[in-house]
């Protein structure tokens, strides 16, 4: 029988999936110090992670029973990739499993930015039944999302999935791929009607100039953020931005002086640097609304997850 940690968690989708063809999997979570030593005590052949578990080249080296490394989710920068692969083990992921529940988290965050619930929210629990026209008078400039640019960074999958619900809110597209010269979106209505768009990207600097606000979806570029004061420093004053994306895509400390400065209205965090220890300045800012890490983290996109892996490690054994 073939043994499958995951040690991070699965979907009882998946579960139920690789139990029903005979695997033996396991969910208790190991601490990463003594994860090497229960690999290998436990003969696990398939290793499955999401964000919390790292899988290094030294882990891959001490591990020679190990076939299969699995990542739950799109981007893979805790796991040393090219060297697992070179080592002759298989690399999984889910790449789409997640897009549509980060694409909704999105205009979570930008509905919130718009009618200030990330600071009403803050407030009303405080003050609502003694300043309650205070406040009152304090959020009534909202705006609406409708005839607004969204710039998108990153036009793949999740961008994709982003300039959909854009589009059916009335909102215009712009969007910025290094990879991607145009792609064609299809919208699928309740009673099945389709509608089709073919959106050609622009570069960098045209969607920070023109957009209201702004959604990124790229992976981390080394060190470096893709937006830092000079970018923000191209953008419309008192536009927004929101980071669904990695921890490092966004200069912080730019992007708090900006809005400091009303340089921006405001911004969406779903991921910061120094996770899971992010700056409590940031953190604390008015103008700022937060997640810890949740684009993934809906029930239907975690049984997609469960059940791709769960399908995936299938297909390896059995071909």
């Amino acid at each position: 029988m073939i043994n499958v940690l995951a040690n991070d968690g699965i979907s009882q989708a998946g579960i139920d999936t690789l139990k029903t063809n005979g695997f033996n999997i396991v969910t208790e979570k190991i601490a990463q110090k003594d994860l090497i030593d229960k690999i290998n005590t436990e003969n696990y052949q398939v290793l499955l992670v999401r964000s919390a578990t790292t899988v290094r080249k030294d882990l891959i080296d001490a591990c020679p029973k190990l076939k299969i490394i699995g990542r739950g989710g799109v981007g893979m920068d805790n796991i040393d990739v090219d060297y697992a692969r070179e080592k002759g083990l298989k690399v999984i992921n889910t790449p789409t499993a997640s897009s549509a529940s980060v694409a909704e988290l999105v205009f979570a965050h930008l509905f919130g930015m718009v009618r200030f619930l990330y600071a009403s929210n803050r407030e009303m629990p405080m003050e609502g039944d003694t300043h309650f026209k205070g406040l009152k008078k304090s959020f009534a400039r909202g705006r609406e999302l409708a005839g607004k640019t969204l710039g998108i960074i990153g036009f793949g999958r999740i961008g994709q999935e982003v300039a959909k619900r854009a589009i059916g809110l009335g909102m215009k597209i712009i969007a910025h791929d290094k990879f991607i010269d145009e792609a064609n979106i299809t919208l699928e209505f309740f009673n099945g009607d389709k509608k089709s768009f073919t959106i050609e990207t622009e570069s960098l600097k045209a969607v920070l100039k023109n957009s209201d606000f702004i959604t990124l979806h790229i992976p981390k570029d080394g060190g470096k953020a893709i937006i830092g004061a000079e970018e923000i420093g191209m953008m419309k004053t008192g536009a927004g931005i929101i980071n669904a994306a990695r921890g490092g895509v966004i200069d912080e400390t730019a992007l708090m002086f900006a809005l400091d400065k009303e340089k921006l209205a405001y911004a969406g965090l779903d991921v910061f640097d120094n996770e899971p220890n992010p700056s409590i300045h940031l953190l604390m800012h008015g103008a700022v609304s937060l997640t810890p890490h949740i684009g993934a983290a809906t029930l239907e996109a975690q049984d997609r997850i469960g059940t791709e892996l769960a399908e995936q490690i299938c297909a390896y054994f059995n071909k």
